[in-house]
């Protein structure tokens, strides 16, 4: 067997690469290094300065060089991300506690009223056991029982000793103001748009009159059926407006607004089509405090019998002084679905939005 002799001074032979990888040494380091400090800075870089960059040693150049892992592509067929099923994937259904309904208790036996559901409701009807259960209150004074003479929440409150009698039921101050805020409607107008108990008959009597004078080919007048006014039209001069403000303009907010003297107040943006879903969070945006005197709701969509149908329900349902139309909303959820102030390169459809929900 013949043993290979190396020279001292030379270098020892590195073995070659496999097919794929690459190579640095230190010494291709050190020159990309440099051709980079010499290289003219373009428009929008930000070069790294050069006392932060790495000094190469001539005694690290001698190194071995350093090859990099391979990486072949991967034959396996890639894992599909989207899907029907792709957000139920996503969640932690091994979390360490689940919250059970069976455990909490009816909202309509808390305030000593009868549930509707009855035995088939999902809700705790057990008093004894959920007060037994139940952590000690943080105090004696309920400030909703003080400041309205009840409570809404019942024996479900923290404070609920400071109003539950020794048989459980619910205590009532008689001469304090009972009413929170107007147009408070909860889970109520949600059932309600679900099992279709709320009608739109004007807004389908102008749908139908609409088509009509559109099939004979008559212009359409200011004869439309119009709802009967009990009150008269509201008077904006000499008095301030609040204007309305997403996100800001709650309820509130207007109340302080009204404290410095603000005349007539406005909700929130609230989507015609949310609203007409039922939606909860949508319908509570209508709320009114008893102290707004002049007080408008503000409707947002981009077709017609939407706006219309929304409106009707509104003035059948809430307690409003008028409504307005948004067309000055630049946000893309808005502006992307033809509302907001991309109507205001529509004349013809605002045209015929401002009749709909003038004829309801």
């Amino acid at each position: 067997m013949t043993v290979p002799t190396i020279d001292s001074n030379s270098i020892a032979e590195c073995p070659a690469p496999e097919p794929g990888c690459s190579t640095v040494t230190a010494g291709s380091t050190e020159t990309q290094t440099e051709e980079a400090e010499q290289r003219p800075v373009k428009a929008g870089e930000a070069p790294i300065k050069k006392e932060f960059l790495a000094k190469v040693t001539p005694a690290a150049a001698t190194a071995a060089p350093i090859t990099e892992p391979c990486t072949e592509p991967s034959t396996a067929p890639a894992k599909a991300t989207g899907g029907q099923n792709a957000n139920r994937r996503a969640q932690n259904k091994n979390k360490a506690y689940q919250v059970s309904t069976s455990d909490r208790l009816c909202a309509k036996l808390s305030l000593g009223e009868d549930c509707p559901f009855g035995d088939k409701c999902t809700f705790s009807h057990d008093i004894a056991k959920y007060l037994a259960e139940k952590p000690v209150d943080l105090g004696t004074q309920c400030v909703l029982f003080d400041t309205y003479g009840a409570c809404k929440y019942g024996l479900r409150c923290r404070y609920a000793g400071a109003h539950t009698d020794a048989e459980h039921k619910q205590m009532r101050v008689e001469g304090k103001q009972q009413l929170y805020a107007h147009n408070d409607f909860g889970r109520e107008i949600q059932i309600r748009m679900r099992k279709k108990q709320i009608t739109f008959p004007r807004t389908d009597a102008f749908d139908r009159t609409c088509a009509a004078s559109s099939s004979d080919e008559t212009p359409i007048t200011d004869q439309e059926p119009k709802r009967q006014k009990t009150a008269g039209r509201v008077d904006f001069r000499g008095k301030t407006y609040l204007a309305p403000l997403t996100t800001v303009g709650n309820l509130p907010f207007r109340r302080i607004c009204k404290g410095f003297g603000v005349d007539i107040t406005c909700s929130e943006m609230a989507l015609a089509g949310n609203l007409l879903q039922g939606q909860q969070s949508e319908w509570a945006l209508l709320k009114r405090h008893p102290s707004e005197t002049l007080f408008g709701i503000q409707l947002a969509g981009n077709r017609a019998d939407q706006l219309g149908r929304a409106a009707e329900a509104v003035g059948n349902e809430c307690l409003v002084d008028f409504i307005d139309l948004n067309m000055g909303c630049p946000i893309d959820m808005a502006y992307n679905s033809g509302g907001g102030s991309a109507l205001m390169a529509q004349s013809a459809k605002v045209e015929r939005i401002v009749r709909t929900m003038r004829a309801v």
